[in-house]
């Protein structure tokens, strides 16, 4: 197969949705234009055209949501499971009546592809129905007569103000992941989003506004040097939690650390998909297809390291090429023919570009794929590495764009070192018809998910979230409900007998 593609015409007409009414912060169930004149312009990545600008928020902005937050959370912490989770449900209705205008907002601000923006929609609607349920059924350690003579009980309490900072690849669905969670546990929010795709998250708050409590739910525009950082940094913030790089983590954790306050991070990943020689290739191809190339590539659990068995590592590539070949490059306005849209900014695309020529430079050959398109538009066409080094960058270090790299391995309990040999440990899969191999591999493998014969597979019902430089603590599942409460002990005495007075006679 010619190891080239072209770039999909658009089968009509950009239609631009609507814009949120304001793009101002959201603070205290209003919009307002803060305290700077600084202005972020936001890009359209498929046109590489200003569509809209943000407001450059401040400290003194996260103060202000901070203060209206506090105030909020004191009312809405007390409220019953039932009364949030009867919002949570609210807020899935809102986002559901609003699908195609959410999906067609997300498209033009981050160049997702139709389907992806589509995907993105209906998974935060189903994340606010899960929590919603969930709200009413967090458990805790049974009370009872723990030490003679008191009895136990063990509460589970908000933790209060949780500030939250959101990445640019998955700009609604992250907030809902964050959002849903965060209220069932009866805490308020203060929330930044990506200043390159803030229009979502923007437009929801909107849509919330007569729903969620004035104060319970806050969005500050703005960059992360000047936002970000007084989120992590503000004594009256319970708990921060970001979906971001690593370096991003780093920066949070250390800044929260100087309050001592709690820390949800989940960073970045190189999940490898370990292929024993027994695997059907033909389905890693198919599920590597989809698995490696979602969302561009900009997915932190994409299948985007194959580690496959010398045997039969050519048959492999023979398939990924054919499979790969099938991928359709293009704007969102192509519909629902398009597979592969622009990376998010113009940055990101020339760090995905350096990432490629320093990949060729080290000896890396591409069996399809790995190169760009004239025009407007952040496109690299999707790529499959071969002849990848295990050490090398292309096989240790992310990429987070449309590449997947194949190296080889004769043994298998060296592949699950090299596997493990790496600072991420967010996600992997494993290839094989071997039961046995399929129930003892997962468990030698030192990541917070992993597939078996399939990958990158999400259910608001299970947990996801990673091992060393990927971070810690959970989203999706009770495991994220968890993460936003805190647990109290109460002991009662109930052998005391206060001395009689008069007044008890």
């Amino acid at each position: 197969m010619d190891p080239t593609f072209t770039l999909a015409d658009p089968t009509g007409a950009e239609q631009y949705p609507a814009l949120p009414p304001t793009t101002g912060h959201f603070i205290g169930g209003e919009f307002r234009a803060g305290s700077s004149n600084s202005r972020i312009d936001v890009i359209n990545p498929a046109t590489e055209t200003v569509i809209t600008t943000v407001v450059a928020g401040t400290a003194a902005d996260v103060d202000d949501a901070v203060a209206a937050a506090t105030i909020a959370q004191r009312g809405w912490g007390r409220t019953t499971p039932r009364h949030r989770s009867e919002i949570l449900h609210r807020i899935a209705d809102v986002v559901a009546d609003n699908r195609a205008a959410l999906a067609a907002l997300e498209s033009w601000n981050t160049g997702k592809p139709t389907s992806v923006a589509e995907d993105d929609i209906s998974s935060a609607i189903d994340t606010f129905r899960f929590m919603a349920g969930a709200a009413r059924a967090i458990t805790s350690m049974a009370g009872g007569q723990y030490a003679a003579g008191n009895t136990s009980l063990i509460l589970r309490e908000p933790v209060g103000v949780v500030g939250v900072i959101t990445p640019w690849n998955y700009p609604l669905l992250m907030a809902a992941w964050k959002i849903a969670p965060i209220l069932a546990g009866g805490n308020s929010v203060v929330l930044k989003p990506s200043e390159q795709t803030p229009l979502t998250t923007l437009r929801l708050a909107e849509l919330l506004a007569d729903i969620v409590p004035v104060g319970v739910l806050n969005i500050v525009t703005g960059f992360g040097s000047d936002v970000g950082n007084r989120i992590a940094a503000h004594p009256d913030i319970s708990l921060v939690a970001l979906t971001g790089s690593v370096r991003s983590g780093q920066s949070v954790a250390e800044t929260a650390g100087m309050t001592l306050k709690r820390v949800h991070l989940e960073l970045g990943g190189k999940a490898p998909v370990l292929v024993l020689p027994d695997a059907d290739l033909k389905a890693v191809a198919r599920g590597v297809r989809v698995s490696g190339f979602w969302n561009s590539g900009q997915e932190c659990g994409a299948a985007c390291r194959i580690i496959v068995h010398e045997s039969v590592a050519q048959q492999l590539v023979d398939h990924l090429v054919r499979e790969v070949g099938t991928l359709t490059v293009g704007p969102p306005s192509g519909g629902i023919d398009i597979d592969i849209g622009p990376l998010v900014s113009r940055a990101h695309y020339e760090r995905v570009v350096s990432f490629l020529a320093r990949a060729k430079q080290a000896g890396a050959r591409t069996a399809i794929g790995g190169h760009t398109f004239d025009g407007p538009g952040y496109y690299i066409a999707p790529t499959v590495l071969v002849d990848v080094t295990r050490d090398s960058e292309a096989a240790t270090s992310e990429a987070f764009g449309p590449i997947v790299s194949v190296e080889t391995y004769t043994d298998l309990e060296e592949a699950i070192e090299r596997a493990n040999a790496t600072q991420y440990g967010l996600a992997a899969s494993v290839w094989t018809t071997d039961a046995g191999h399929a129930m003892r591999i997962p468990t030698e493998l030192d990541f917070g998910t992993v597939w078996v014969n399939s990958h990158l597979v999400l259910a608001n019902e299970v947990p996801w979230g990673g091992f060393k430089g990927s971070g810690y603590g959970r989203d999706l599942s009770l495991y994220a409900l968890e993460d936003y409460t805190r647990t109290k002990h109460v002991m009662f005495n109930h052998e005391w007998n206060p001395p009689l007075t008069e007044q008890h006679h």
